[in-house]
């Protein structure tokens, strides 16, 4: 799985919240500016074909829909990010926001009850 240009990862995000749809769709999920009808639409056929998502021919449009789970994606570009900006600790990352004030102190706690009782 490859790394997603910005602009992919816009209409991803957009392809994830919809579920599945045509390009007009995910046009109405992207919150302003919103990129030209054509070039979303070109950038998820690029989408298609690095295999992220999968469409079917319903008349004149296609209708598409995630083949990668947001979840996973997510996953595997974490890891490669904490391992190259954060010597691969997860204790730097949150270290560096709590540094920065980025991250309350109930934030942490909630982060704590989590690692402490996990849902199930």
């Amino acid at each position: 799985m490859e790394k997603l240009s910005q602009q992919e990862e816009d209409a991803m995000q957009a392809i994830w919240q919809t579920g599945e749809g045509f390009i007009k769709d995910f046009l109405e999920a992207i919150p302003e500016p919103k990129p030209p009808y054509t070039t979303l639409a070109s950038t998820v056929k690029n989408l298609e074909r690095k295999a992220f998502v999968q469409s079917i021919k319903m008349g004149n449009s296609f209708k598409y829909s995630p083949i990668i789970k947001e979840e996973d994606y997510k996953k595997r570009f974490m890891k490669g990010f904490v391992s190259d900006y954060f010597q691969n600790s997860y204790k730097e990352l949150v270290t560096f926001f709590a540094k920065d004030k980025k991250i309350s102190a109930e934030e942490l706690q909630e982060i704590i009850n989590l690692i402490e009782k996990p849902k199930n």
